[in-house]
């Protein structure tokens, strides 16, 4: 401990005694608090005597004050609160709290340090106190050893990083603290050579602890400190610069009119303010040294970030000081951390000293130190350190434009796409701030010119240069998105637009090109949708917010500008960009965002006919599905019955479509009449009509049209004929699904006649044969369209169909047979899992074209997940899911999230079933196997560790959770594990370690054909076999139940599972356990010797099942009884012998946790065959030798745990390969 100063306590402002310490002072021996160094010099001593103690702390041998005992406040007997019990409520004012300790010290300051102490203490968590004997006689060392001695280690948990508002508010109450008392001390206490330096030295030695709880909570403490003794130098750097200069301007005055004495006062003033000074850089400096320069590359991220945060507070607080590289390197080398925490805690101190253009010319060497890594961090994993090293390069950028390369730049440029909506937002604000910020001196006399003459002209022309330079044209909504905070007055600019697509160029000014103009179409069709939906794009957001009624006020004035704007504008736009098919399609799309009631109420009818006859002129001109569907979508926006407009647009609609329908039978009617092949001008003719009233059959309900008759004669003729062209008959699919769809809906919405029904109901049918035989077409675009619709009519024709009480649609119910989920299924496997390269037809040729690669990929899995949906939600087969699973690992990278999802469902809706689909799967892989390299197979091949490598991704499918898989795996095993790998051998070996395996085989083939039972079901009647196995025959055989009808989904998994072979034993001519039973002990699905049929060898007969068992545990019985009378006490049997029957009257399983070792697990487990196993044998005289109850950790170390997965695929026990 620090000796106390041996002066008076009485201070006057600036006049107590001060001292300086170096660096490397040693805060636990100082000594010599009244002397004037004069100085920076101390003595040191080793420990002080109970009487120096007692002295100094006492203030010149006064006795402690009557009210204070042990560090506590004591009033008429009863304890006032503490002082971490105060600042933890925080409801007092933190500087009356600190006003009340401050007259404490100079009343008593040992009682008031220790008080102090006891705050940190108590703040860290501990529950230790510090007494007066152990502050008087012990250093802080032993004080520390003491209290980690006394620290609850029973929970990890402390102040600082307690759950809770009340904890939360104390973090800030304790830093608090800390700076109210340096502030309130700092002209006087802080100088007396012992508060300071007490406080100091301990929470140096805290944060050297190894007790976290100390260390984290002395760590920000002694930051705080550091914190509030940079605001007191810098408030002492000020009065001494004041100082100084009065000094000066007092001694330049002459000499008739110097005052002396003022010079003389400022001098003494001066010496005084720079004595302080001196004093307070030691203390920094010894906090920076002994805590900072430790701390920072703590263990613990928490910490780190602690010292980070306080550092750049000091250099941004006091810039002269701590501003430079010995300071900065720190910031630079923790820019490094692996935490994301620490990594935000240094670009948001950089942030604050870059904010400052005045301090810029200090940071030019750390800037290009470190600006790689900065410009690297806007990529960072943690998405909140690269939005702050972004919004760091933005000030960076601000305060010189020259220190980042355009390179730099580049790669900041291209976040603007960023999925992540703040990253976006703040790439966007760097992006404005370089490109479109500046301004040239003579646009600042024409800002009230609008249009193309506006500033913002050129700036809309650079928002579409830097749209097409970044070469990603499919997302303009993204990059509006990204500025729409910071260039709102710029994307909201549509007047400048406007003209920019109608009017002619100014003279000498460049005219869009075509790209140009596509881009700017595109870029103001997204900042309309953004204006007018006030909602990110997709991705862009975790949902729809609600507005406020500022932002609800602004979409309304918004969507008004827009409407009175393009109302006149729009047909103009597509009358000049009519033949171009994108601009058509992206100018279609503004009407959707219009206030259709402006049309009446500004009297712009006129303009709704022009729009209207242009719409139709475009549908004559164009027969591409994204303009027509375009179309489609405007007459649905505009025909709404909200509005007067609707007869308007409903008659121009109507007749429209009256032209499409007679056209389009009276071309198909000469389509299908020709005898000879009809020739191409026919087909296009019919074909293009045809597109039309699909594209508006999508969107409009079309049934007066009857549509579906004509459709029919025509798919129907392709089927008979076999020539139809493949667009033909893809577009007659989807327009006569189309039509069944829309009379669903009518079905459903109102109430329907039975005719309706029954109507429906045929032409569904009827449809669903014809996309069948289309299913088996030559044309890949055809098969995939019919699987499609295919996949959607049945899934919307399930039996999902009547959820929701709509119980009157179940004579619409369709169940797919065998044959068409046959011929699904043999369409994804010949279609989804192909290679990249084979997949000629929908690549279209151009298979070196990613683009296209990526398309075909997408194409691919859209077809697996219509599949895998008919799966989850039972409508066809979950068995024909094998074939899926099956290609789990193969495909893994471009289907595994699919696969993997229609497992996890398949498993939520039956554990059992899909168990068995999991065999079968690898059933199936395995025959694959052995059709192609015969029984002698490598089994180092990669096709065969393929095979081991998809099993176990499929046991890790089952989770972690055994009660939830307990039936599903004890099914797994019973039909496709034990069954298989009990060899011979293991029942020849004398050793135990066999026992386990077989008792739990034995205790699942007792279940009978019940695949639902769990294992402990095949022990549920122990009692009652104990009661009558006496009564049996030696020679009796227990008789299986008779098997009960399954249901057709197990009927149909077990009849595939009778025709594919199952790995056996291929090495092993005495074949497994199971083939040397008995065949009439053998169930159906146990038996799979009509699978492989093994030959034994002929020098071996065979050896019944139960004489090999029984022999071994005789064998066993003898060697065990024999070592029992020489080891074992009779007492301790009787003792063992009683826990046996209890365990076993308890029932205990194989797979629960018990607490007796594993001998008595095998005995307990087999008892449900026992009289199959040992006729004979009878427990009330059997001799059972078990070794004394050891716990799990003990056993683990007697004997391997045989029910670990890794013991028994071990090669070396079995002696054979398994997976």
């Amino acid at each position: 401990m620090i000796a106390a100063q041996e002066a008076t306590t009485n201070f006057a402002l600036l006049q107590e005694s001060e001292t300086h310490f170096s660096s490397d002072t040693d805060f636990e021996d100082i000594e010599g608090k009244n002397q004037k160094p004069g100085k920076g010099k101390t003595c040191k001593k080793g420990k002080k005597s109970a009487g120096e103690k007692g002295k100094a702390g006492n203030g010149g041998g006064k006795p402690a004050g009557p009210n204070r005992m042990n560090g506590h406040h004591q009033q008429n007997g009863v304890e006032n609160m503490m002082l971490f019990e105060v600042v933890k409520m925080g409801k007092s004012a933190m500087q009356s709290v600190v006003d009340d300790w401050i007259e404490s010290y100079k009343h008593d300051k040992d009682i008031a340090l220790l008080d102090l102490i006891n705050f940190f203490i108590q703040c860290s968590g501990c529950k230790g106190v510090v007494t007066a004997e152990m502050f008087r006689h012990m250093q802080n060392s032993e004080i520390i050893r003491k209290m980690t001695e006394e620290f609850d280690e029973d929970s990890g948990d402390y102040p600082l990083t307690m759950a809770g508002p009340q904890w939360k508010k104390f973090k800030s109450s304790f830093c608090e603290f800390i700076g109210v008392l340096v502030r309130q001390c700092q002209y006087s206490i802080i100088y007396d050579e012992y508060m300071m330096d007490t406080v100091i030295s301990l929470l140096t030695g805290l944060s050297d602890s190894q007790v976290r709880a100390f260390r984290h909570t002395s760590t920000l403490a002694a930051m705080k400190l550091m914190t509030a003794l940079v605001n007191v130098a810098l408030n002492l750097s000020i009065n001494m610069d004041n100082t100084q200069r009065q000094y000066e301007a007092e001694r330049n005055k002459i000499i008739g009119k110097r005052a002396n004495d003022r010079l003389e006062l400022l001098l003494q003033k001066r010496k005084e303010l720079q004595e302080n000074q001196d004093e307070i850089e030691n203390m920094m400096n010894a906090i920076f040294k002994g805590v900072f320069v430790h701390r920072y590359r703590d263990a613990i991220a928490e910490i780190r970030a602690i010292c980070i945060e306080e550092i750049g507070i000091w250099m941004k607080m006091y810039s002269d000081a701590f501003l430079n590289d010995s300071y900065l390197k720190y910031v630079g080398w923790t820019m490094h951390d692996k935490q994301g925490e620490v990594r935000l805690k240094c670009l948001t101190a950089l942030q604050g000293l870059y904010y400052n253009k005045e301090l810029n010319s200090k940071l030019e060497l750390f800037t290009s130190r470190f600006k790689d890594r900065i410009v690297s961090m806007t990529l960072d994993k943690e998405y909140d350190v690269a939005v702050q090293a972004i919004k760091l390069l933005t000030l960076v950028l601000q305060s010189s434009e020259e220190v980042l390369t355009a390179e730099d730049c580049e790669n900041v440029y291209h976040l603007v796409y960023s999925a992540h909506r703040p990253v976006a937002v703040a790439a966007g604000e760097f992006l404005y701030k370089k490109l479109f910020s500046r301004r040239e001196p003579e646009e600042d006399g024409i800002l009230k010119r609008r249009g193309r003459q506006s500033p913002n002209a050129n700036l809309v022309k650079t928002l579409v240069f830097f749209f097409l330079e970044s070469e990603l044209h499919e997302h303009a909504a993204y990059l509006v998105d990204s500025m729409w905070d910071c260039a709102t007055d710029l994307l909201k600019d549509w007047e400048c637009m406007n003209s920019l697509l109608l009017e002619e160029p100014l003279n000498g000014e460049e005219p869009l090109t075509d790209k140009q103009e596509s881009a700017l179409i595109e870029i103001m069709l997204c900042t309309i949708r953004q204006a007018a939906e006030c909602h990110p794009p997709v991705g862009r957001g975790t949902g729809k917010r609600v507005l406020t009624a500022k932002e609800k006020k602004t979409q309304l004035d918004d969507r008004t500008r827009i409407t009175e704007l393009f109302a006149v504008a729009l047909p103009q736009l597509l009358a000049k960009y009519s033949i171009d098919a994108e601009k058509v399609t992206n100018l279609l799309q503004l009407p959707q965002y219009f206030d259709l009631e402006i049309y009446t109420t500004g009297r712009l009818e006129k303009h709704l006919d022009a729009l209207l006859r242009q719409i139709r002129d475009i549908v004559e001109k164009h027969t591409d599905t994204d303009v027509l569907e375009a179309c489609s979508k405007t007459y649905h926006a505009l025909c709404n019955e909200e509005f007067t407009i609707f007869n308007r647009v409903d008659i121009a609609r109507s007749q429209l479509i009256d032209e499409l329908a007679d056209k389009f039978n009276r071309l198909l009617e000469d389509f299908l009449q020709e005898g000879e092949e009809p020739d191409e001008d026919d087909a296009y003719q019919v074909l293009s009509t045809l597109k039309r009233i699909t594209a508006f059959h999508n969107a409009h309900d079309l049934s007066r049209w009857d549509l579906f008759s004509c459709n029919y004669k025509l798919l129907k003729t392709g089927i008979e004929n076999g020539d139809m062209p493949e667009q033909i008959v893809i577009h007659a699919l989807q327009c006569t699904h189309y039509v069944i769809l829309w009379q669903l809906a009518k079905i459903t919405d109102s109430s329907s006649t039975k005719e309706d029904l029954i109507r429906l109901k045929k032409q569904m049918r009827v449809f669903c044969q014809i996309c069948q035989h289309y299913l088996t077409n030559v044309n890949t675009a055809v098969k995939e369209q019919a699987f499609t619709i295919l996949c959607d009519v049945l899934m919307i024709f399930s039996h999902q169909i009547m959820s929701g009480g709509r119980d009157m649609l179940e004579p619409l119910v369709y169940s797919p047979d065998s044959s068409l989920q046959s011929e699904l299924l043999s369409f994804i496997l010949d279609h989804v899992f192909i290679d990249q390269d084979d997949d000629n037809n929908s690549a279209d040729g151009q298979q070196d074209d990613e683009a296209s690669k990526i398309e075909a990929l997408h194409k691919r899995r859209n077809l697996l997940a219509a599949f895998c949906k008919l799966i989850v939600y039972t409508v066809v087969e979950m068995n024909t899911a094998a074939d899926i699973f099956k290609q789990y690992m193969k495909y893994y990278n471009d289907y595994g999230d699919i696969i993997k999802e229609t497992m996890s469902k398949t498993r939520q809706i039956d554990k059992i079933q899909c168990a068995k689909t999991l065999i079968l799967s690898l059933q199936q892989l395995f025959n694959e196997m052995i059709q192609e390299n015969g029984y002698n197979f490598d089994r180092s091949s990669p096709t065969f560790s393929g095979i081991k490598e998809l099993a176990r991704r499929f046991a890790l499918t089952f989770g972690l959770d055994q009660l939830k898989t307990r039936e599903a795996i004890a099914m797994l095993h019973k039909y496709a594990y034990l069954e298989k790998f009990m060899t011979f051998q293991m029942s020849l070996r004398r050793e135990d370690v066999w026992l386990p395996l077989m008792s739990y085989r034995n205790s699942l083939l007792a279940g009978g054909d019940d695949d639902t039972m769990s294992v402990i079901s095949g022990i549920s009647n122990r009692g009652s076999t104990v009661r009558n196995k006496k009564t049996k025959p030696a020679t009796g055989k227990r008789k299986l139940p008779e098997a009960e009808e399954s249901s057709s989904s197990d009927s149909m998994w077990m009849n595939r599972e009778q025709t594919l072979h199952t790995p056996v034993m291929m090495q092993t001519p005495q074949l497994t356990s199971t083939i040397m039973r008995e065949p009439k002990r053998l169930r159906p699905e146990e038996s799979y010797m009509g699978v492989y049929p093994m030959q034994a060898e002929h020098h071996q007969p065979p050896i019944d099942y139960n004489t090999q068992v029984t022999w071994m545990l005789a064998q066993r019985q003898q060697e065990e009884a024999a070592r029992q009378q020489q080891e074992r006490a009779a007492m301790n049997y009787v003792k063992l012998r009683t826990n046996l029957q209890h365990a076993i009257r308890r029932g205990t399983s194989l797979m629960e946790d018990d607490e007796e070792p594993i001998v008595e697990d095998v005995m307990m487990s087999s008892e449900g065959r026992i009289e199959d196993l040992n006729e004979g044998m009878d427990f009330d005289t059997m001799d059972i030798d078990l070794p004394p109850s050891k716990n799990r950790r003990e056993r683990t170390e007697l004997k391997p745990d045989f029910f670990d997965p890794a013991s028994i695929m071990d090669e070396s026990v079995l002696g054979v390969s398994m997976f």
